[in-house]
């Protein structure tokens, strides 16, 4: 017989949910309305709440996420969530497709390797999991991206030239902006020969349950091998895996539990630091 449900946790998780900024202050009834509870129950958990100190009472009664929410999402390590997360998608994902799979996350403005699947007859490529690339020129890279706020893109892309590795590597600073725009619109992206004119890869984001990129994963395959067809095929095997792979970092539960807890703002400002 499965073990009930703890209902009150997800309704307090429901709850530090409805805040959708960093300097929002909401009261009583409006987190309540958000997280869809009765008022009554709504008031008497953020009670709770706050006396753990997991949301702070400010000016005329109202509430904002505390302290504790920062030192628990210290404790988070997002690189080795995805790891564990996902290494077993990623093998099953090479073998099935013949493919080398890569899954990595944006650190100090790079993209750090975190998982590396391939076969015996797989594109044979010079990474290894723990490596660090370049993200410019490369699918996940790119993915990752994406997905940063302007003035953190902005602060990547001039720290340094864009070294073309290819006849292919997009060395434009102005046309990298606007073929991460593209990315970031379709939810996916391509490096056509741009790190070594043999190779193509299509890589997608892993989400978290706000619907932020906070990791990536790619297939790398043989350039001459990957045709239209051949791509949207890829396509729809790496969104199913990265979802799969979200799921299982933290699956969501009834009232909207967490999926991937991971502080955007931390993983943003770790990939600047």
């Amino acid at each position: 017989m499965a073990t009930p449900r703890n209902q009150s946790v997800f309704k307090a998780f429901a709850m530090l949910k409805a805040f959708r900024e960093p300097d929002e202050w909401l009261t009583s009834s409006e987190l309540s309305r958000r997280s869809n509870l009765p008022e009554a129950s709504g008031y008497r958990l953020i009670q709770t709440l706050e006396e753990i100190g997991a949301v702070v009472r400010g000016p005329r009664g109202r509430y904002r996420p505390g302290m504790l929410l920062i030192s628990l999402s210290q404790n988070v390590i997002v690189p080795e969530l995805v790891r564990e997360a996902g290494r077993k998608i990623a093998v099953d994902l090479s073998e099935r497709l013949n493919v080398t799979v890569h899954v990595g996350v944006l650190e100090r403005g790079m993209v750090t390797y975190v998982i590396k699947a391939t076969t015996p007859t797989s594109m044979v490529t010079q990474t290894r999991a723990g490596a660090q690339l370049e993200a410019y020129c490369s699918g996940l890279g790119k993915v990752l991206l994406a997905a940063l706020p302007q003035e953190q893109l902005d602060a990547i892309i001039l720290d340094g030239e864009l070294v073309a590795l290819t006849p292919e590597t997009i060395t434009n600073k102005q046309s990298l902006r606007e073929h991460l725009e593209i990315v970031r619109a379709q939810g996916y992206a391509v490096d056509d020969r741009e790190f070594r004119p043999d190779m193509s890869c299509i890589a997608v984001p892993i989400r978290n349950d706000q619907d932020h990129p906070v990791a990536a994963i790619s297939i790398t395959d043989r350039a001459e091998d990957m045709t239209p067809e051949r791509r949207d095929l890829l396509l729809r095997e790496l969104t199913a895996a990265a979802a799969a792979i979200s799921r299982k970092a933290c699956p969501a539960g009834p009232l909207g539990a967490p999926q991937l807890q991971c502080d955007m703002h931390l993983s943003q400002k770790q990939a600047l630091d």
